[in-house]
């Protein structure tokens, strides 16, 4: 999303963390505590790098299948580092954390 929005100058950085972050938590009911970064919110940190080039393969990214659609499609723009709760989950991709790291969040009323 990050290379065709972004890098492409079709969207702003902006608009971006909103579609990425912002509005997601306010439609699952979650904002303010989730998708901001402000006094009281809970939030996930990630350290991205825009130019980074990474080809997209279901070997090298996170997900419990064996394909992915985008498979050998290059793309700029990556995470560098992950942290949940103040603890490293993701570096130089890959997963650090240990089992049991994630909790479940309830969602609320939806905010928007």
């Amino acid at each position: 999303m990050f290379d065709g929005g972004v890098h492409q100058k079709r969207i702003s950085l902006n608009r971006f963390v909103e579609i990425t972050s912002t509005n997601p938590a306010r439609i699952f009911g979650m904002w303010p505590a989730r998708g901001t970064l402000a006094p009281g919110s809970i939030a996930d940190i990630v350290v991205f790098d825009p130019d980074k080039l990474l080809v997209l393969s279901a070997k090298t990214l996170h997900m419990n299948v064996d394909y992915n659609p985008y498979e050998g499609r290059e793309v700029r723009g990556a995470a560098e580092v992950v942290m949940a709760r103040g603890k490293i989950i993701i570096e130089d991709g890959k997963y650090v954390g240990a089992p049991g790291d994630g909790t479940f969040i309830r969602r609320g009323e939806r905010s928007i």
